[in-house]
């Protein structure tokens, strides 16, 4: 009875063993010698390029491969489009997807992302018109822009004139008597001619008062004559360029293209904006190129990239960016690999190199 059941004990703890055994070598030999990783990789200038030899680079690309290497990944890429990228890593036909993806309420619904490498937000490309010709620069000298620099350049001086005059009316009747009317206009020749350094000497106060406010008004006027230079030249040049939008708000009343099954896409319905969609970026810049739209709304860094490679004559870009967008890399819901990634990817972001990265594809 006792042989039995020590025949019986050994006969189920045995292959337990073995088992247990096994399961360790097997995690070790994972540790030590990782899966190749199937990576989507979208086309998404500057986020993903593909280089002259063949070989991809680009900001995110830059970002993953630093972080793979020091996570000991080894991994090959699978180039494919937005929707094939998103719905293989959600299926687990791809471990992750690197590309141009931002981070949205609707995609954490089925997939999981690694901490952001990027932040941007959305750009406007609108359509410019050339603004050239005799007839435009006459308006631009009737433009509220230019009138309201001209007649604040006149309140000033006429300001510093009248006070010229106040003190020099009675000790310097020659220069600056006469009439009120005659007096002040003596004084603001007199503030004209000073700004201007222009200097003729057939007016100069003489008394204390007046040389005290001659004094400030030259110091003050090195200041004046650069910034109404810099105004006047700015609203009568503005760039031969006009837009027929300015910012966001103007959306309302204009054409707009963005790309399919973007995030911008997402932003111009939640908006109610009227759009129209392009199945990729270059067709909607060219939409706007000839006028069939006026603007394009899109990832801010991809349409500052696209303009500056590509010669748009009647596109360009807007400052404002809206709706902040976190550029991050994709993995399957749940992922193992993700909490390591985001380690790595902190490590990445920390180091000082990675600002000359990101001035290298995006500029400074």
């Amino acid at each position: 009875m006792r042989f039995c059941l020590i025949a019986l004990f050994t006969a189920i703890v045995s292959p337990l063993t073995v088992l247990g055994q096994t399961a360790e070598e097997v995690v070790a030999g994972n540790q030590q010698n990782p899966p190749e990783l199937v990576v989507a990789l979208r086309i998404a200038p500057p986020f993903v390029m593909e280089g002259a030899s063949g070989a991809y680079e680009g900001l995110s690309v830059d970002a993953f491969e630093e972080a793979a290497e020091q996570l000991g990944w080894s991994w090959r890429y699978s180039p494919t489009d937005l929707d094939d990228a998103l719905a293989g890593t959600q299926a687990g036909r791809y471990d992750l997807a690197v590309g141009a993806f931002t981070v949205t309420a609707e995609r954490e619904r089925n997939l999981d992302f690694s901490h952001p490498f990027h932040t941007s937000g959305l750009g406007i490309a609108a359509r410019a018109e050339s603004g050239g010709g005799w007839l435009n620069l006459a308006g631009r000298f009737l433009s509220l822009e230019f009138l309201s620099v001209a007649l604040s350049l006149g309140i000033l001086l006429l300001a510093f004139g009248s006070l010229v005059w106040l003190f020099e009316r009675h000790a310097n009747p020659d220069e600056f008597g006469g009439s009120v009317d005659r007096g002040i206009g003596s004084g603001f020749w007199w503030a004209a001619v000073t700004m201007t350094t222009v200097g003729y000497g057939d007016k100069s106060p003489r008394t204390l008062g007046g040389r005290l406010v001659a004094l400030v008004w030259m110091f003050a006027a090195i200041i004046v004559i650069s910034s109404f230079t810099a105004a006047i030249t700015s609203s009568l040049t503005v760039s031969q360029l006009s837009s027929t939008i300015e910012s966001a708000d103007d959306l309302k009343q204009i054409r707009t293209g963005t790309v399919t099954d973007s995030a911008s896409e997402t932003w111009l319905d939640a908006k109610n904006l009227r759009k129209r969609s392009f199945a990729s970026l270059e067709d909607a810049l060219e939409a706007v190129e000839q006028g069939n739209i006026e603007a394009v709304v899109y990832d801010a860094p991809l349409l500052r990239f696209r303009l500056r490679e590509n010669d748009y004559d009647n596109v360009r870009l807007l400052p404002e960016t809206v709706e902040r967008q976190d550029y991050a890399l994709v993995l399957p819901q749940g992922s193992p690999r993700r909490e390591a990634l985001n380690r790595a990817l902190l490590d990445t972001l920390a180091r000082p190199t990675w600002s000359d990265t990101v001035d290298r594809y995006l500029g400074p």
